[in-house]
């Protein structure tokens, strides 16, 4: 494979791919539910915190 071939894939199918990746977590970031899950996430640092 040459530099050519290399950019010529990056152009289509690479940009593609980041695209439908890309979707991918915008969809799964707003998906119903997904609220719960990063509020438990954010809670995490201050799951074992002493209240002296």
């Amino acid at each position: 494979m040459d530099y050519n071939t290399l950019r010529h894939f990056a152009d289509s199918w690479g940009l593609l791919g980041m695209f439908l990746f890309f979707l991918f977590v915008v969809f799964y970031a707003f998906r119903p539910g997904s609220k719960e899950v990063a509020d438990a996430a954010k809670a995490i640092p201050f799951k074992d915190e002493n209240n002296e």
